[in-house]
C-alpha cells in the first residue's frame, strides 16, 4: 500500500478552477477590493464639513479621521509579507476584505469623534494587505511581456481611487449622507470576497523566516508619535506643549531604536538584500515624495474649493474629476509603451508637468474659472500616470521573484507614510499660515488706516456700527485664508522639487532585459 504526501490545507478551501474566466474575476475582484482601500483614503474629504457638525468636532480634529486611516495602514503594512508566508495570500488577503468592508459598515454606524477614529483605525489596518498582496498576486499571474499593460491597470486603479474619492463622496453626500461614504464598502467587499473565496487559487509560499517583532514594534511607535506630533502640534502650540515635547522624544526613541534593531538583529524587519537593490530604493525614495503628493493636493482642494469658492459638495467632486479622467489617459498610454523605452524620460517629463501646475495652483483664488480648475486639474493627473507606472516597472524590475511580496509591502508602508506625513504637514502649513496671514493684516485694521476710514461705512466695516466689526473679521479671515492656500500649493511646489531631483539620478534600464534577469535568477535559485 502506497502513501502520498499531503500537504496542510488552507484555512479557506474552494474547488480549483484554473481557467481564463476564473482567472479574470479573481483578477477583478482582487483590483476591486484594492481600489475600495486606496478610495477611502480620500472619499471623505469633501464630507468632512458634515462629518464635523454632526460628530461635534474641531476643524483640526476632524482630519484625524484621515490621518488615522492612513497612518494605521502605514504601520500594519509591515507584517504582510510575513503573514502572507505564513497563511497564504489569499488567506490574508480574503480576511483583510472581510474585516475592511465590516470595519466600514462600523464607520458610518458612529455616533462620535472617538469612535470614527477608533473605527477608521481599524478599517485602515485590516485594508493595510490589500495594496501590496493584490500587486504580488498580479505580477505572478503576467509574463513579463505583458507586465508593462497589466501594471498600468493596477497603477490605474491605485492612483485613482484617490483621485475619485472626493467626487464620488461628494455624489453620496450630497445624495444621501456623510455615512454613505463608508456603507457604499459594504455590498462591493461582500462580492470581492465571494469572488476571491470561489476563483482565486495560491501556491503557498516557502516557510517564512522568524518575524521582526521588535524591529515591527519600534517602527509603530516611532510613526504613531510622529502623526500625533504633526496632528496635534498646531493646536497644542508645539514645542511649548509638554505633549508635543514628549511625542517627539518617542517618535525619536521608537525610529533609533528601529534602525539599531535593523542592523544587529538575524532577521531584520526589512530584508537587506532589498536595500541593496539600487532600482528598488530609488523607486522608495520617489514613492514616498509622490505620496506626499497625491494626498496632500487631494486633501487641501476640497475645503479651497468649498469653503472659498462657495460650491457645493457635488459640484466640487465634479470640478475634481478631471484629475481622475487625466490619469486614465497618461496610464492607458504609458502601459503600451514602457516596456520599450527609457522610463526615466516619462518620469522625468511627468515630473515637470507636475511643478507646472503646483506653481499654477500656487496663483488661485476664488475667482478661478471652472475652465482653469479643470484643465490644471486634468494636466496633474496625466502627470501623476506618466510618474507612477513607470515608477512601479522600474522599482521592481531587477526584484526577483521570492522578494515581490516583502518589497511590495515595503513599497506600500512608504507610500502610506508619506501620504500621512504629507496630508498633516500641509494641513499644519495651511493653519499656520492662516494665523500669521490674519495678524499682518489685522494690523491695518486700525482708526489710522486712512483708506478703512473712507471706505468703513459703505461697505458696513466700522466697528462702532452694529455688525461691523464681525464684518471686518469675515473680511481679513477670508482675505488670509486665500493667501495661505496660495503659500500652501506654493510649498507643495518646493514639495515637488524632490521628484525631478531623484529621477536625475537614476540609472538606466531596459526593463525587459533586466526583467529577464531577475527570472533567470530566481530559477537558478530554485533548482
Amino acid at each position: 500500500m502506497s502513501t502520498t504526501e499531503t500537504t496542510p490545507t488552507p484555512f479557506f478551501h474552494a474547488p480549483r478552477r484554473d481557467t481564463p474566466l476564473a482567472l479574470r474575476i479573481a483578477i477583478t475582484c482582487v483590483m476591486v477590493g484594492m481600489f475600495m482601500q486606496m478610495l477611502d483614503s480620500t472619499i471623505a474629504n469633501v464630507a468632512l464639513p458634515y462629518m464635523q457638525g454632526s460628530l461635534q468636532a474641531s476643524r483640526d480634529q476632524i482630519t484625524w479621521v484621515l490621518t488615522s486611516y492612513i497612518i494605521a495602514s502605514a504601520i500594519m503594512t509591515g507584517p504582510v509579507g510575513w503573514l502572507a508566508a505564513r497563511f497564504g495570500r489569499r488567506e490574508v488577503f480574503l480576511v483583510s476584505l472581510i474585516g475592511f468592508t465590516a470595519t466600514s459598515a462600523m464607520c458610518g454606524l458612529a455616533q462620535n469623534l472617538d469612535q470614527i477614529v477608533a473605527f477608521r483605525l481599524a478599517q485602515g489596518a485590516f485594508g493595510a494587505s490589500l495594496s501590496p498582496l493584490s500587486q504580488a498576486i498580479i505580477l505572478d499571474r503576467y509574463p513579463l511581456e505583458q507586465r508593462g499593460k497589466i501594471m498600468a491597470v493596477w497603477s490605474a486603479v491605485i492612483m485613482l481611487g484617490p483621485i475619485l474619492g472626493p467626487t464620488l463622496g461628494g455624489v453620496l453626500t450630497d445624495n444621501y449622507s456623510w455615512r454613505w461614504v463608508f456603507y457604499v464598502n459594504v455590498p462591493i467587499g461582500i462580492l470581492c470576497a465571494i469572488g476571491v473565496f470561489f476563483f482565486l487559487f495560491e501556491d503557498r509560499l516557502k516557510a517564512p523566516p522568524e518575524f521582526d517583532w521588535y524591529g515591527f514594534a519600534f517602527l509603530s511607535v516611532g510613526l504613531g508619535a510622529l502623526q500625533l506630533l504633526l496632528d496635534r502640534g498646531q493646536g497644542q502650540d508645539w514645542y511649548n506643549s509638554t505633549e508635543i515635547v514628549a511625542e517627539t522624544v518617542i517618535a525619536g526613541l521608537g525610529f533609533y531604536l528601529f534602525f539599531v534593531n535593523q542592523w544587529t538583529t538575524r532577521h531584520p524587519f526589512i530584508n537587506s538584500k532589498l536595500m541593496r537593490n539600487r532600482n528598488y530604493v530609488s523607486g522608495l525614495i520617489l514613492t514616498f515624495f509622490v505620496g506626499i503628493l497625491l494626498l496632500a493636493t487631494s486633501a487641501l482642494l476640497p475645503p479651497f474649493l468649498q469653503d472659498l469658492g462657495g460650491y457645493s459638495v457635488l459640484d466640487t467632486g465634479l470640478l475634481l474629476s478631471p484629475r481622475g479622467v487625466g490619469t486614465m489617459i497618461s496610464m492607458v498610454f504609458v502601459g503600451r509603451i514602457v516596456m520599450k523605452s527609457d522610463p526615466r524620460w516619462m518620469m522625468g517629463l511627468g515630473a515637470i508637468i507636475l511643478l507646472w501646475s503646483m506653481w499654477e495652483m500656487a496663483g488661485w483664488t476664488p475667482a478661478v474659472s471652472m475652465w482653469t480648475l479643470g484643465w490644471t486639474t486634468f494636466i496633474q493627473g496625466i502627470a501623476m500616470g506618466l510618474i507612477f507606472v513607470p515608477l512601479n516597472i522600474y522599482t521592481y524590475s531587477t526584484l526577483p521573484q521570492s522578494f515581490r511580496t516583502e518589497g511590495s509591502s515595503v513599497l506600500n508602508l512608504t507610500r502610506n507614510v508619506g501620504s500621512a506625513i504629507g496630508v498633516s504637514i500641509s494641513t499644519t502649513v495651511l493653519a499656520d499660515s492662516m494665523q500669521t496671514m490674519y495678524n499682518q493684516l489685522g494690523q491695518n485694521a486700525t482708526p489710522f488706516n486712512r483708506a478703512l476710514g473712507q471706505n468703513a461705512a459703505s461697505l458696513m466695516l466700522n466697528p462702532k456700527l452694529p455688525f461691523g466689526a464681525e464684518n471686518l473679521h469675515g473680511i481679513i479671515l477670508q482675505q488670509s485664508a486665500i493667501i495661505s492656500y496660495g503659500n500652501t500649493f506654493l510649498f507643495m511646489f518646493y514639495a515637488s522639487l524632490p521628484v525631478l531631483a531623484v529621477i536625475l539620478t537614476l540609472k538606466k534600464t531596459d526593463l525587459l532585459a533586466a526583467g529577464h534577469a531577475a527570472e533567470q535568477e530566481y530559477m537558478e535559485a530554485v533548482e
